[in-house]
C-alpha cells in the first residue's frame, strides 16, 4: 500500500482527494451521509461517491473526521468497513443507524448503545472458529459513549442487538425469539461491522436511534430517519 492515502483506491472507493480521517461516522443511508456532512462538518469534502456511496471528510470543532455511507446490510458494510480499515487509514468506525426496537418500554428515537450483536447471518462463517463468536464492541469507545450520553441526559440504553439478514422474515415468530434472550431489537449491519473489526485489529461501535417499535407498531416516517437522530450523531461526534 501506497503511504500515500489519497492515491489509494478499491472497487468500491476511489482515489480520496483528501485523506480519510482516523475516525469514520458511518450511517446506512448516502442521504444521511451528505446531510450529516453538510450540517456538522467544517469544509466537508466530498472523498467518494462510487455507486452512489457518499463519503466526507472534514473537521469537526477542528478535529479530522469523515463521514461516510454503508449501504444496506451485513455484505454491503462488510465491504466498506474491510476496506476503510485496510486500505485508507481508518482506525475506528462508528456506525450512526436505525433500529426496530422488540419492547414497548423503548420509546421511539431512543438512543442504543450496541453492546454486542447477535446476527442470524452467515457472515463470521468466513473466519472458520471453531466455536460461536460473539461480535461486540469496543469497550472503550462504549464507555465513553455511555459516559457522554450521560452527561448530555440523553434517553439511552446500553444492550445487545440483533444484526439480521431478513427485513422480511418468513418466521412470524423470530422477533419474539430474540427478544425473549434480551435482545433489544433489530438492525442489519453491526455484527459484520464488529467482526471485521476484531479481525483487523481495529474499533468499532454502533450507535442506534429507535425508529419504529415492532411490539406496539409505532415508526417515524422515513423523511424524519433521514433528519431527526440528532441525539446520535451528537454523541458519535463527541468521541472523536
Amino acid at each position: 500500500m501506497s503511504n500515500d492515502l489519497t492515491s489509494v483506491c478499491t472497487p468500491h472507493i476511489s482515489n480520496p482527494p483528501v485523506p480519510y480521517a482516523k475516525t469514520v461516522l458511518m450511517p446506512g443511508d448516502p442521504l444521511r451521509s451528505e446531510y450529516m456532512a453538510k450540517k456538522y462538518l467544517e469544509n466537508p469534502v466530498l472523498v467518494n461517491n462510487v455507486r452512489g456511496v457518499q463519503g466526507y471528510t472534514g473537521t469537526y470543532n477542528g478535529k479530522p473526521i469523515s463521514i461516510m455511507a454503508s449501504g444496506m446490510g451485513v455484505p454491503s458494510i462488510g465491504i466498506y468497513s474491510h476496506e476503510l480499515f485496510s486500505f485508507f487509514g481508518v482506525e475506528s468506525i462508528i456506525r450512526i443507524g436505525s433500529m426496530g426496537a422488540y419492547s414497548a418500554a423503548i420509546a421511539l428515537r431512543q438512543v442504543i448503545i450496541a453492546m454486542s450483536a447477535s446476527t442470524d447471518s452467515s457472515f463470521i462463517d468466513q473466519y472458520s472458529l471453531p466455536g460461536s463468536f460473539s461480535p461486540t464492541a469496543d469497550w472503550s469507545l462504549l464507555k465513553r459513549a455511555a459516559d457522554l450520553a450521560e452527561t448530555k441526559k440523553i434517553n439511552y440504553s446500553v444492550g445487545s442487538v440483533l444484526t439480521s439478514d431478513r427485513f422480511y422474515n418468513d418466521d412470524s415468530e423470530a422477533n419474539k425469539k430474540w427478544a425473549k434472550m434480551g435482545i433489544l431489537g433489530v438492525e442489519m449491519e453491526t455484527a459484520a461491522l464488529y467482526s471485521v473489526a476484531a479481525r483487523l485489529g481495529k474499533k468499532a461501535l454502533s450507535i442506534l436511534t429507535v425508529s419504529d417499535n415492532i411490539e406496539t407498531g409505532e415508526e417515524l416516517p422515513a423523511s424524519e430517519r433521514q433528519t431527526s437522530f440528532d441525539d446520535m450523531v451528537i454523541l458519535a461526534l463527541g468521541l472523536i
